[in-house]
This record gives C-alpha cells, sequence and structure tokens, in this order.
C-alpha cells in the first residue's frame, strides 16, 4: 500500500480534481481493489466533509483494503514527496531575501494571483449555479473584507449552512448506499468524537502553551474548516500565521511553490511549520503542522464510513452543504483580494503576468507546475537584466 500511494505522490499534478481521476486509473480500473459505485461513494463521503477530499479518498481506500494500518500507509506515501519538497523550500525561501532570489519569490506570488482566481472562477460555476448560491457568495465576501478574522470566516460558514437549510433544499436526492466498510459503529463514534473534542479544547490551551502547541492548533483549525476544496485553506492558514509566525512574501511565496509539486495543497503544512518563528520550526515544526492540517480530515472520514450510507440520502445534510460550499466561494474570493492580490501586485507589469498566467491556466489549460516555473523563471531574469 505504501509502495502503491508513493508512486502516485511523486507523480499527481494537477490538484485534487485530477487527483481523484488517477486514484480511479489505479485503483478501480488497473487494480480492480473497488468498484465504480463504491468508488464514487468515497470521492462523495470526501467532498462532503472538511479536508483534502483526494487524500481522504486515497486514505479511505487504504482503509477498505488494509483496515487502519493501510491508510496510514496510503496517506504517507501519497504526502510524503511533496512535504519533503515543501520543507526544502522552506529554506530556500528564507535565503532569497534579495537579488536572483526575490525575482524568483515575486514570480511565485505572482502566479499565486493566477491559481487561486482559477480556483474561484471554477468553483463558482459549480458551487454557485443559481441566484440564491451566489448571494451567499457574494455576502461572505463582503463580510470577510469589512471584518477579516478567523472567527469571521467561521461564522460566514455556519452562516452558509443555515442559509442552505432554509432555502436550498429543492433538488435533494435520496440515494441508496452502497459502501459497506468493516469500520466498527463504536470507532466512527469514537473518531468523530475526538475531531469535535480536539476543535473545541485546542485553543483553550493553545493561547497559554508553547509554541508547538500553538502551531498545531492553527493547522489543526485550518484543515478541520476547510470545505469545497484544497485551495480554501489558503485564507485560514493566512490569518493563523501572517504576520504572527512569517512575512506575506514567505506565506504566499511557498504556497507559489506548493502549486508545483505533485500530491496533495495541503503538503503546505509543512512549508509554514518549518519556515515559522520562533522554535520548533524546521523538520520538526514542519512534521507538527503537516500532521495536524490532515488529523482533522482523517479523524472525519475513518469516523463516517460506517454511517455515510444513511447520512447522504438524507435532504437536511444535501441542502446544509449546498449553502457552506457557496459561502467557501465567498471565502475564497475575499482570499483572493486580501492578501493575494494586494501584496502581489504592485505595478501594471505584475497585473498583465497575473492575468497572463490565469488566461494560460483557464484558456490553455496550462500546467499550474508549468505555470508557476515560467514565473519564477521570468522573475528571476527580470531581477538579472
Amino acid at each position: 500500500m505504501l509502495g502503491v500511494f508513493l508512486r502516485l505522490g511523486l507523480t499527481s499534478f494537477g490538484g485534487p480534481v485530477a487527483h481523484i481521476g488517477y486514484l480511479r486509473e489505479e485503483f478501480v480500473s488497473r487494480r480492480g481493489w473497488i468498484t465504480d459505485r463504491a468508488y464514487a461513494d468515497l470521492v462523495a463521503l470526501a467532498q462532503f466533509l472538511p479536508g483534502p477530499a483526494s487524500s481522504q479518498t486515497g486514505f479511505a481506500i487504504g482503509v477498505l483494503r488494509r483496515g487502519l494500518a493501510g491508510g496510514l500507509a496510503a496517506w504517507l506515501g501519497f504526502t510524503l514527496p511533496s512535504a519533503i519538497v515543501m520543507l526544502l523550500a522552506a529554506h530556500g525561501v528564507d535565503l532569497a531575501s534579495g537579488g536572483v532570489g526575490a525575482g524568483v519569490v515575486h514570480g511565485l506570488k505572482l502566479v499565486a494571483v493566477a491559481v487561486v482566481a482559477q480556483a474561484v472562477w471554477s468553483m463558482a460555476g459549480s458551487l454557485c449555479p443559481d441566484r440564491t448560491r451566489g448571494t451567499i457568495a457574494v455576502a461572505a465576501t463582503l463580510a470577510l473584507l469589512v471584518v477579516p478574522s478567523a472567527w469571521t470566516q467561521i461564522g460566514v460558514i455556519v452562516a452558509g449552512g443555515c442559509v442552505g437549510l432554509l432555502v436550498l433544499r429543492d433538488g435533494a436526492t435520496h440515494r441508496e448506499g452502497t459502501l459497506r466498510p468493516a469500520v466498527p459503529g463504536r470507532t466512527g463514534v469514537a473518531s468523530l468524537v475526538l475531531a469535535g473534542v480536539l476543535l473545541v479544547s485546542l485553543p483553550l490551551f493553545a493561547s497559554e502553551g508553547p509554541h508547538a502547541l500553538a502551531l498545531f492548533e492553527a493547522a489543526y483549525r485550518a484543515g478541520a474548516l476547510v470545505f469545497g476544496g484544497g485551495h480554501v485553506v489558503l485564507p485560514l492558514l493566512e490569518t493563523s500565521f501572517v504576520p504572527r509566525w512569517m512575512s506575506a512574501d514567505t506565506f504566499l511565496a511557498g504556497y507559489g511553490v506548493a502549486q508545483a509539486v505533485p500530491g496533495p495543497l495541503f503538503s503546505f503544512g509543512a512549508f509554514l511549520g518549518a519556515a515559522a518563528t520562533p522554535s520548533p520550526n524546521g523538520v520538526l515544526g514542519g512534521a507538527i503542522a503537516l500532521v495536524a492540517i490532515f488529523l482533522p480530515g482523517l479523524l472525519l472520514i475513518y469516523g463516517m464510513l460506517p454511517f455515510w450510507d444513511r447520512v447522504r440520502g438524507e435532504p437536511t445534510a444535501q441542502a446544509m452543504l449546498r449553502g457552506v460550499n457557496a459561502a467557501v466561494v465567498g471565502i475564497l474570493l475575499a482570499a483572493l483580494y486580501d492578501p493575494i492580490f494586494l501584496s502581489s501586485v504592485k505595478t501594471p507589469e505584475d497585473f498583465a503576468i497575473a492575468v497572463a498566467c490565469f488566461a494560460a491556466l483557464v484558456l490553455w489549460r496550462v500546467p499550474a507546475w508549468a505555470a508557476v516555473a515560467t514565473t519564477a523563471a521570468a522573475g528571476a531574469a527580470a531581477q538579472m537584466l
């Protein structure tokens, strides 16, 4: 299991949607470990829960095939390659304070503008297809621009879910359950309870505790509140890490690097933990943040496996998720403006580069890693001229 997912972690470029395709090809078409219908159920469960959908899907396949140990091996193999690259990048960005290095960092910040704009564009089309959900997204954006804080982010997610319960029940459908995982119900409940207890209790102890605990809490909270795709983790992490533990330039440069590596976007957590100050940082800090950002998503999907057949057919759950997803689009749109656009685009030339990258990603389907490499090289060249 570790070997199979390690190969996928080394070769799976393209973000969560592409990862879902890679996983299906490997485990449905090639190996026959799981049926197409059961795989679709796992993907639906991962998208229903907060957390990194592709990593949660891979973890669930490992659990179904080899139990909890198989799930952990699947997660480790899929995550380790990108995490190692991000740890190395944290040291490289620390050294890039002038000259060619500063040009590379600036190029990475500009490509981050294009990547997040692409995410907003695609998510708005699929998650806000009507006036009601579009209004939820706009309201969430306005709230975050007027009152930018972690509590506002939580508030708009809760509000979106409440609006969904009230007005987005139409179109809910019941589907017969097909997923029968070998996870005991009591174990599932314990996993769900642990996820909730950590989310509530960690902030109480982290405020007065050591930096390691505060680092774990910040990454865990971000991982627990990410609905709608990996890019949504950006504003949640930015609120916690900037300027508390690092500069906006370092944060956005690391995010740009994360677009060029295979595997899950959540490996960005390794970069943040390694680049944060004070100690622990480096490898230890990166490991703390990496485990913390993935932990809630893995606990939730493990806990929900025994109950998913029953929950996913509930119109109430479907309606709530529609509202939450619309609010998530608003969160990401607000982050696109502040801090991403405001801290990256300083001149008309910067804006032109960001627009060109966006067009390349959306119109010409250029891979994100290619856009990152090209823009970073252009930034370095501009410093040498």
